[in-house]
């Protein structure tokens, strides 16, 4: 793995590249967005991620969820990706140790109602989930508590993602990995609520339909800003770290 910026470009050991993806300490809650993207933008093969991850994307996006108090994302992706809880192995269990965290990071689901109380990401866990929904998504709550996971309603008709990343914090878990889907991330995009862009681009094309990282009903005015925060070369795998500028 090689680091080409910022300058002087080096190889970074294993050492090296966990304390670049270590979540800043000294901050409130930070969110991280982590993809994985084709050299023409899509994010997924036949609906799934899996077609373009490469070896250094794994690593890294291990690195992500490993650093991470909890991993937030949509049911609708944790459904098509069948998304398992984490089950850290024994290099995550100590790097975990290390950083001071808890042995395993939970999964934050955000739901509008429709999720499952049987879904994967649910039932084939080794902690509770969390449940994020809004009040009017909130008819299965008992549903999903008698299948383990703990429940925040954030919101009134749609859910509220600063509230819920509020209360999030409030529970300590303040290093946020959010591994997507599009309309969260243009949610949170929308909301000023980006610390943190990761980005692998593999060396591949798909063309196709495929989706984009980010969705919202309107391009946002003005864009948000990022500034790049590091750029590492592996295997021809470009992984890129943009930092919100504010």
């Amino acid at each position: 793995m090689h680091r080409v910026w910022p300058l002087p470009a080096t190889e970074l050991d294993d050492a090296a590249l966990e304390e670049l993806y270590t979540y800043p300490a000294d901050r409130g809650s930070w969110l991280a967005v982590n993809f994985v993207s084709s050299l023409d933008g899509g994010i997924e093969v036949e609906g799934r991620s899996a077609g373009l991850s490469t070896p250094a994307d794994r690593r890294v996006f291990a690195l992500a969820h490993d650093l991470a108090d909890v991993v937030l994302l949509g049911a609708g992706t944790a459904v098509a990706e069948d998304y398992p809880g984490l089950r850290p192995d024994a290099t995550t269990a100590a790097r975990r140790a290390r950083h001071g965290l808890s042995p395993v990071a939970p999964l934050a689901l955000v739901t509008s109602g429709s999720l499952a109380p049987d879904a994967t990401s649910i039932v084939d866990v080794a902690v509770p989930s969390i449940v994020v929904t809004s009040a009017a998504g909130a008819a299965k709550r008992s549903a999903w508590e008698d299948a383990g996971a703990e429940v925040i309603v954030a919101g009134d008709a749609d859910v509220d993602l600063a509230d819920a990343i509020s209360r999030l914090a409030g529970r300590g878990l303040r290093r946020i990995d959010c591994e997507g889907g599009p309309g969260i991330v243009g949610t949170l995009l929308a909301g000023d609520l980006v610390d943190e862009i990761r980005v692998s681009y593999a060396p591949l094309a798909v063309a196709g339909q495929a989706a984009r990282m980010a969705r919202t009903p309107e391009a946002l005015r003005p864009p948000a800003a990022f500034d790049l925060g590091s750029l590492l070369v592996d295997d021809g795998t470009l992984l890129v770290r943009w930092l919100r500028r504010r």
